[in-house]
């Protein structure tokens, strides 16, 4: 018979990867979408939005371009379970690029929904030890 505690870890550990699956597939799903569409298009988007504030049309126009492609290859790293932890910790970091974004252009309803982003980039950091269901540990 399985005990409490064994079935406790069974299931905070299906949890775990069900939302790094979840965060995996909707990161890189904006990623993805993002170069279907064509990287073009999106990054002169950003341009347009960031008209108004002091970073530069240059430096808009570059990350831009760069996003999808860091979001498709972060999102197939969460999805896969494959260096979570660079990934959880390079996707914290570009959330608060993008709140700094934000927040620049005054999108306070943005900022909120990058902070829900950012609570569950968190939570699956410090509940690392959790990560059972991933690539790695098949890694040295």
């Amino acid at each position: 018979m399985e005990t409490l505690s064994a079935i406790s870890h069974r299931d905070g550990a299906l949890a775990y990867f069900l939302l790094r699956a979840t965060l995996g597939v909707n990161l890189c799903m904006h990623g993805i979408s993002r170069l279907l569409a064509g990287p073009a298009s999106f990054a002169h988007s950003l341009v347009a939005l960031f008209e108004r504030t002091p970073l530069p049309g240059w430096l808009v126009l570059a990350f831009g371009f760069t996003l999808p492609w860091i979001e498709a290859v972060l999102g197939l790293l969460l999805l896969s379970g494959l260096r979570t932890r660079l990934a959880l910790i390079a996707g914290s970091v570009l959330l608060v690029v993008l709140t700094f974004g934000s927040a620049l252009r005054q999108d306070w309803q943005t900022v909120g929904l990058q902070l829900i982003y950012s609570s569950v980039y968190s939570a699956l950091l410090a509940f690392r030890s959790r990560n059972i269901y991933a690539l790695d540990r098949f890694l040295p």
